[in-house]
């Protein structure tokens, strides 16, 4: 193995507890599987976007393991029972808080050794309809497989087998399909019906499986079980590295097993500021989120965001304002080497004045005036955004760890090629980077040549897994929604460090968004009342309304050590769960 590590194979069969409005469903435990590890006495929090990958977590927890071994165990759980976001071909970011370390995993997709900056342009330089969303061309480099191994051998506690083996029952026993899932299919239907392989899992006799039913992924399942026994070299090397070649390879991708073989996660240092009194740690590069989080919690600060009432129309045109600025500043980022301007720069003490001096308090700014740093000309529009098929998780435990972990295929059911001998989807996070000069992403992004494709770089990501910290409380949070995680992320921390909300309260308060381009407010429809949207309209703001903006999952320990879970409720239930006593 080329991590010089042995695994012993084994393998802990979980009863899985699926509370998603269908008939209560529980995988069968096997005969060929060991004992469960003993309990021990045991205390922590689980927050995901799925109620049975949060149960996989809690018991995990309650065998004795940690807040990192939870956080993988979820991770792969989300994998098998939410494959439209969940995933082992993607990728994602982790924050790990441990008593007084921090620590940042970068287990972030790369571009192909053979990726070029002109690979979606037709011979007159064109853009290729959907050529980097649908299909294997779109993908990149997969990084979970070493990503979550990279997590447990550095901060877990239970063996390699206990955190795998959840998952690994769900794919070979079964799980409740969920009418969030039986929806996604449909939604996607068309995409998932271009590639036979697919078709012949997700949409048996043309349909989605039904909601409520029990599906088992016997490909999937003997996948996590080379991953159990020999690590991520099971899944880089050998059968199911071959066989995403030749998928790849059969549909006019570039995806080969030496790219599987040659990928690395990377250990950050954290981007650390600190707001509000609050000290906070979230992702630097490849990540813009934490930057735009890190600036607009700046910004907000400088001018006195905590002593304003809570007003929607004043508070939301300077978030507006505020977001408008950071988003500019997001064109000149890229990958680490290649970004024109780093933290160093763009969280400046003399930036932030630059950028808070900027803002009028009475009117807003239109777009095209502001210019990203230092002073690029603004780029063309930007057009409509597509459902992100990212996923967030956060845990905690008894011991004073806590993890927050964001994993994403991009789009639904990443570029829709379910890999037949591996068992799950690819990516299609190739659409993050530049695919065309002056074309938004799928989430309306208008991108610098930063962010151009190039062999083995990380494209640019919005995710945004940040922990905040004061006086022995702690709170680990993120959110799934492409370009709008850093500003859902941004406003729940700004209603649990600045307005002391309960965390179910600071979850559920309404929700805007602004990215520079399109130059508009996207507001959930309960966020502003009639007169607050016409107020924002004369001060200068184009208005549109949505369902929901995000999916947040949070968790917080208190300084007497009592724990606190929330997952958002916008479109699904949602799985949260604390072990041990519940707050008072």
């Amino acid at each position: 193995m080329k991590r010089g590590t042995a695994i012993v194979a084994a393998g802990v069969c979980l009863m899985v507890a699926l509370e998603t409005g269908c008939l209560r469903q529980v995988a069968a435990p096997s005969s060929t599987d060991v004992p469960p590890i003993p309990s021990a006495s045991a205390s922590g929090a689980v927050a995901s976007g799925e109620p049975a990958a949060t149960r996989v977590g809690i018991e995990i927890l309650r065998d004795g393991g940690n807040a990192a071994d939870a956080a993988v165990a979820v991770a792969l759980a989300l994998a098998v029972v939410h494959p439209q976001a969940g995933n082992l071909g993607g990728g994602g970011f982790a924050v790990v808080k441990s008593r007084d370390a921090v620590a940042c995993l970068d287990f972030r997709e790369t571009a192909p050794r053979v990726a070029t900056a002109s690979m979606y342009l037709d011979r007159n330089h064109a853009p290729i309809e959907n050529a980097s969303v649908v299909g294997p061309l779109a993908a990149g480099v997969p990084g979970s497989p070493d990503g979550l191994f990279a997590l447990h051998e550095r901060f877990g506690r239970l063996p390699w087998h206990a955190v795998v083996s959840p998952a690994l029952a769900l794919a070979r026993d079964g799980f409740t399909v969920t009418p969030r899932l039986q929806e996604a299919i449909e939604w996607y239907r068309e995409t998932l019906g271009r590639f036979p392989e697919t078709a012949r899992v997700w949409l048996p006799e043309g349909r989605p499986p039904a909601a409520c039913t029990l599906l088992r992924l016997p490909e999937l399942a003997a996948t996590l079980r080379l991953y159990m026994e020999r690590g991520p070299d099971a899944l880089t090397t050998g059968r199911v590295a071959s066989a995403l070649e030749a998928a790849s390879r059969d549909h006019g991708g570039i995806l080969t097993a030496a790219d599987l073989a040659s990928y690395r996660p990377v250990w950050r240092e954290p981007l650390r500021f600190q707001a509000f009194g609050w000290d906070l740690a979230s992702m630097p590069l490849p990540s813009s989120g934490g930057i735009i989080l890190a600036q607009s919690l700046a910004v907000l600060e400088t001018r006195r965001f905590a002593e304003r009432r809570r007003s929607p129309v004043d508070r939301d045109h300077l978030l507006a304002e505020t977001w408008r600025r950071a988003f500019a500043d997001r064109f000149v980022l890229g990958d680490t080497d290649a970004a024109r301007a780093g933290a160093d720069r763009l969280l400046s003490a003399d930036w932030i004045a630059r950028r808070s001096a900027d803002i009028d308090e009475a009117l807003a700014t239109p777009s095209l005036r502001i210019h990203p740093w230092p002073g690029d000309p603004p780029p063309v529009d930007a057009g409509a955004v597509r459902p992100a098929a990212t996923t967030h998780l956060s845990t905690a435990d008894g011991s004073g760890m806590v993890v927050s972990l964001t994993t994403t295929l991009n789009e639904w059911f990443g570029c829709g090629l379910y890999v037949p001998g591996a068992g799950f989807f690819l990516n299609d996070e190739m659409d993050d980077f530049v695919t065309a000069p002056g074309r938004p992403n799928l989430y309306g992004l208008v991108q610098g040549d930063a962010n151009a494709i190039r062999p083995g770089a990380r494209m640019l990501s919005s995710m945004s897994p940040v922990i905040a910290w004061r006086a022995g409380e702690v709170i680990a949070l993120g959110s799934r929604g492409g370009s709008r995680i850093p500003t859902v992320t941004t406003q729940v921390l700004l209603n649990l460090i600045v307005d002391g909300d309960p965390l179910r309260t600071a979850l559920d308060r309404p929700r805007i968004h602004h990215q520079w381009l399109p130059d508009e407010i996207v507001a959930e429809k309960d966020a502003l009342s009639a007169d607050e949207t016409a107020e924002l309209r004369r001060r200068g703001h184009s208005v549109r309304l949505t369902d929901g903006l995000g999916e947040v999952a949070a968790v917080r320990v208190s300084p007497d050590g009592r724990m606190e879970a929330a997952a958002d409720t916008r479109r699904n239930p949602g799985g949260s769960e604390v072990l041990g006593p519940p707050p008072e």
